[in-house]
């Protein structure tokens, strides 16, 4: 039996990962941590990290980029390894995550779903495939409720693409204020805030007289907590070390 500490459990995706977690065999939340501390007659919450009294095998996180350093030092401190699902972080958080993978195995993607993971792939061959003579434009669109802009899964998608290249990239998020023409060496970013959608994320490759279009689209949340729970019963046990998508799909 894999016990769990959900943080950001009383969030719309905190909601969903108990919700799951309770249908899964060998899995289930001993605790959870919530501003908010709502009762829910299933397992304690506690407003902070440094109340938690249960002992568990793996932390999921999904909350809000302020919390990571009280959960890191709780993790640590308790030994505990920590699912990372937040989007939003800073490039300095991203580099105290790397700093506590050093002690602590820490699993971290900005998208859990086994979809976008791929789709991240598959831009990666074709950036190879098509060359500098495609430009690549990324489109994401989310709920009105998101606060983060652009996603944290286009990012992934950028870095990915960015990283099989031959020449560095630069990434556009704006061009209303430019008068200029389009610069090879950028790919462009662009958000979409409305509604209820929940994720959807198109990848465009423009060339000549052709264009390549890579899409995924997510229909419900519950795509994102499955990855989450593959993802702790994969890290519990682990020994220290950063994990990602990567590893589980190997």
């Amino acid at each position: 039996m894999i016990k769990m500490i959900v943080s950001g459990c009383c969030g719309a995706m905190g909601r969903v990962i108990t919700a799951r977690a309770g249908l899964r065999d060998g899995c289930a939340v001993v605790a959870g941590i919530d501003l908010r501390a709502e009762e829910n007659g299933r397992f304690p919450v506690y407003a902070s990290p440094a109340e938690v009294r249960e002992d568990a095998d793996v932390l999921v996180d999904f909350s809000h980029p302020s919390l990571l350093s009280p959960l890191l030092a709780f993790a640590q401190q308790r030994g505990i390894p920590a699912v990372l699902c937040t989007t939003g972080y800073t490039a300095e958080q991203v580099d105290e995550i790397r700093r506590a993978s050093q002690r602590l195995a820490v699993f971290y993607s900005r998208n859990m779903s086994l979809g976008i993971n791929l789709l991240i792939e598959l831009s990666k061959k074709a950036a190879q495939v098509l060359g500098p003579s495609f430009d690549i434009e990324i489109v994401e669109k989310h709920h009105n409720q998101k606060i983060d802009a652009p996603s944290g899964t286009a990012l992934m998608i950028a870095d990915g693409i960015s990283g099989v290249m031959d020449h560095p990239m630069h990434y556009q998020y704006d061009r209303h204020s430019q008068r200029k023409k389009r610069d090879p060496a950028e790919i462009g970013i662009h958000s979409v805030r409305g509604g209820t959608i929940v994720g959807e994320h198109e990848v465009i490759f423009a060339g000549p007289q052709e264009v390549l279009a890579l899409s995924h689209s997510a229909q419900s949340k519950e795509v994102f907590a499955n990855g989450a729970l593959n993802a702790a019963a994969y890290l519990a046990g682990k020994p220290a070390g950063l994990y990602d998508m990567s590893d589980l799909l190997r």
